[in-house]
């Protein structure tokens, strides 16, 4: 006969074994990626405090302040990784209805008077203290969650998703979509579609699905300009980048701008904190989406090559983590992350070079933010919390 004492005694020991178990599960986690992911933080640090000490010194405000917030949300964010990362993504198929709704009501709420509209977008929800909320960067963890729950687990007989399925897939992340071009949010948007032709491709859809959707896209988009859906500033940022010689002082400013700060850097930078045009904040936003001019321009080519050589890392080992997965589902979460930051990460390079349109997508892990910085964390935190579960028992 058990006792109620022997009964606790029991729910204490497995409940303490449970999380010996998770805890010993970290001892596998993917260093290479970890220490990736520590490293761009790190620069991205200081070259966060390099682009807004002089600044803020300018304005009379603490020179300090923009790194301490940042450090901040750093901590926040490793801390939001390392519980994904504890927590078996398996049983996330449960919660992902939950995440999938509280995204639309974030995305929804934007649009009503608690939104704001910074830098063109109606994207924040301003909660005080300074720290604003973006709910379209939570949004794309629902996004990548739900894909990988319809499309990693094909009916009876079928090797990859049926008809429904895709349909099924289109449809919901149609519904978050369309409320991001609502704000509008034209980087977010490329995102989303990113991540769905690339889980479509991996699930096993049939490639008509692909090819059809990339037509309908291309025609959407040429029947958005045509039409003039498209506000005039979104499509000047849109196409500044093919001439920005051609505005300079208006759509062209910030394309070339971000051009002169990164061509002035040479092969190894004028150092750190030791940007001119970083200091006299020539380049707008300079924390944020053109954090990449400040590494150009003081770290030089070889800086800028080292960031973007430990973000190569970091898509790296996600692709490797998806190819090891234990079944379909933690393959599609693991291919769902690295095409929303390896998209990310080519728009926010491309659009400083030159060779992409300024969409305002932040550099993951690199550039200053509180929501951006907690999703890539998350996003972090799935691909490790795959790794360390790749063998079907674990």
């Amino acid at each position: 006969m058990i006792t109620d004492s022997g009964v606790g005694s029991v729910d204490a020991y497995a409940a303490h074994r449970s999380w010996t178990s998770r805890l010993a599960g970290l001892r596998r986690l993917d260093l290479p990626m970890l220490l990736a992911v520590l490293a761009l933080s790190a620069v991205g640090a200081l070259l966060v405090r390099s682009a807004t000490f002089h600044l803020l010194t300018e304005q009379g405000k603490d020179p300090e302040g923009f790194l301490k917030r940042h450090i901040l949300n750093l901590v926040i964010g490793f801390l939001l990784g390392g519980l994904v990362t504890v927590l078996d993504y398996r049983l996330l198929r449960a919660y992902v209805p939950i995440l999938y709704g509280l995204a639309c009501v974030g995305l929804l709420a934007v649009l009503t008077p608690l939104g704001s509209t910074i830098n063109g977008s109606h994207s924040w929800i301003v909660v005080g203290g300074g720290f604003q909320v973006q709910p379209s960067e939570f949004a794309k963890v629902g996004l990548v969650v739900l894909l990988a729950m319809i499309l990693g687990e094909p009916r009876d007989g079928e090797i990859g998703p049926g008809r429904r399925d895709v349909l099924l897939a289109l449809v919901l992340a149609g519904v978050p979509g369309m409320l991001i071009m609502l704000q509008p949010d034209l980087g977010t948007t490329l995102v989303f579609i990113a991540v769905v032709l690339g889980m479509l491709a991996i699930s096993g859809a049939q490639k008509r699905w692909l090819v059809g959707l990339v037509g309908g896209g291309v025609a959407a988009g040429a029947a958005v300009y045509f039409f003039g859906l498209l506000k005039a500033y979104q499509i000047a940022r849109f196409t500044a980048f093919l001439n920005p010689e051609a505005d300079p002082r208006g759509a062209g400013y910030n394309a070339q701008q971000a051009r002169i700060a990164i061509g002035s850097g040479g092969a190894f930078g004028k150092g750190l904190f030791h940007g001119e045009q970083t200091g006299g904040h020539f380049v707008p936003e300079q924390q944020t989406d053109f954090i990449f001019t400040v590494a150009g321009e003081e770290l030089g080519f070889v800086g800028a090559a080292v960031i973007i050589a430990l973000l190569g890392v970091v898509l790296w080992r996600g692709l490797r983590i998806a190819t090891q997965a234990a079944d379909l589902f933690g393959t599609l979460v693991a291919t769902g992350v690295v095409c929303w930051l390896g998209f990310q990460t080519f728009e926010n390079v491309g659009m400083t070079i030159g060779i992409m349109p300024i969409t305002g997508l932040p550099l993951p892990f690199v550039s200053y933010g509180g929501s951006a910085t907690f999703a890539n964390m998350i996003a972090f935190g799935l691909l490790q919390a795959v790794h360390v579960r790749r063998r079907p028992f674990d």
